[in-house]
């Protein structure tokens, strides 16, 4: 009888996709310290309430041109991963899919926050293409409203200021609690309920390993911790798995 594969859970946040073009948020060199007032363009009470911050944020989602990125080394590693047979789940705190336009199967990714490639309206819920409401504010509309009812679109991604989905966060809780190894790529692990994931794979016996390039909360309690820089460090610890998983 074969042996149970061990199962290998991987949380990616804005740090693995910063090779592609997209800056994260709280590092050094982050979107909120070069511009402390951009997160009201991500926040809800201020997106909903002023019409001014959401014609901003329309520009910052036109001018990011985030819909372009293409995945970097660090996503095609896990790909790689996947592709090896060993069973895995990937948590992903980014809203980019670039997960899955790397060739990961959609099914083994969980988006915590959501995916700016949609748009929902907060009246109706009708969902719509992220691609399509930017063609609209290049056309010049500045604050494009639901087609459907007319009410006020936003990201399909989880907002300062609102719940996760708790669906999917009982999936990651799932996911950490029978994880055999849990590995934490890019991310601060600052912000909750996600920083609690971590925590509950160390709980139930998962080894923990932080690759991220700022310390974390939880690099006292990981099995190993790697500063290298994420294109370079996540394919060597693949590539290091694989070598041990065969």
């Amino acid at each position: 009888m074969n042996a149970k594969r061990p199962l290998i859970a991987v949380l990616t946040g804005a740090g693995i996709s910063t090779d592609s073009g997209i800056p994260d948020y709280r590092g050094p060199n982050g979107l909120w310290q070069r511009d402390p007032s951009a997160q009201d363009l991500v926040t809800i009470g201020p997106y909903l309430a002023d019409p001014d911050v959401r014609r901003r944020s329309w520009l910052l989602r036109r001018d990011a041109g985030a819909l372009a990125a293409e995945p970097n080394a660090g996503h095609r590693a896990l790909v790689e991963l996947e592709r090896s047979g060993l069973p895995m789940r990937v948590l992903t705190q980014n809203v980019d899919g670039l997960h899955q336009r790397a060739g990961l199967t959609p099914r083994k990714v969980l988006e915590l926050h959501g995916t700016a490639r949609e748009v929902q309206c907060v009246d109706c819920r009708v969902v719509g293409s992220m691609e399509e409401a930017l063609e609209r504010v290049a056309a010049g509309e500045p604050d494009p409203a639901c087609r459907a009812c007319g009410g006020v679109l936003k990201p399909r991604t989880v907002m300062f200021g609102e719940a996760l989905d708790q669906v999917v966060l009982q999936q990651a809780d799932a996911i950490a609690r029978n994880c055999d190894l849990f590995i934490a790529v890019g991310t601060s692990l600052q912000v909750y309920p996600v920083a609690a994931l971590p925590q509950i794979a160390l709980e139930s016996g998962a080894r923990l390993i932080v690759v991220n390039g700022e310390p974390t909360p939880f690099d006292a309690a990981a099995a190993e911790v790697i500063r290298e820089p994420i294109s370079t460090a996540l394919p060597a610890l693949v590539r290091r798995l694989l070598a041990e998983a065969s």
